[in-house]
């Protein structure tokens, strides 16, 4: 269970890091604030929770093995991860978030060599130098308050998953011309409406 708890935590971590590195890059590359989170209280990138799991469980068992034997490992792993979340975003919500269509040596616009080239840069520097920082830090809480944080977070990410699922579908009604019927909803359509969940999503909302 220990295992676990600390992949959630590397999921939490990665995901709020994610986060902000999408924010900086936005800010910087276009001069706009894009909310890059995957739900809708606070920031949190899922992709790169899941893309921090993944790497943990693929690549620690060889954390000590050549950075050539890491590189490929993670040049292959990320990039069959990156097409499975791109092919399952416009499976269950229409879209994704990245297209390479218009990048040299791509596959269906999913993945491109050089998105494939920093997964393998990537592995290295998270199972070489940053997990193992990680790793360290998390060691030193004490166990007790471990376990609490984790199952505090377990929830808390299960109901945002929840909620956020509830203000897309209140705002596909409300695209619709559906009135609310509740002040619950009415809730909705002033914060979480259309217009945030565009910006959340990166305009990909439809």
């Amino acid at each position: 269970m220990k295992k676990l708890y600390k992949l959630l935590y590397v999921f939490v971590i990665t995901s709020i890091c994610g986060y902000f590195i999408e924010f900086i890059w936005t800010l910087v590359t276009r001069g706009i604030i894009v909310n890059h989170s995957a739900v809708v209280i606070g920031p949190f990138n899922f992709a790169y929770g899941i893309c921090g799991v993944a790497l943990t469980l693929l690549l620690y068992r060889f954390k000590d093995e050549s950075y050539l034997k890491i590189f490929l490992l993670s040049f292959v792993g990320g990039s069959i991860l990156e097409y499975i979340m791109s092919f399952g975003m416009e499976v269950v919500v229409g879209f994704t978030a990245w297209d390479y269509s218009n990048v040299p040596l791509n596959l269906n616009g999913r993945i491109c060599l050089l998105y494939s080239i920093f997964w393998g840069a990537l592995g290295i520097l998270w199972i070489k130098i940053l997990y193992p920082k990680i790793d360290k830090i998390l060691s030193k809480i004490n166990q007790k308050a471990y376990k609490i944080i984790a199952i505090c977070l377990m929830i808390f990410i299960l109901f945002d998953i929840l909620f956020t699922i509830s203000c897309v579908s209140r705002a596909h009604s409300a695209d619709k011309g559906i009135p609310p019927s509740n002040s619950y909803e009415r809730f909705l359509d002033n914060t979480f409406n259309s217009k945030y969940l565009k910006n959340m999503f990166n305009n990909n909302w439809k």
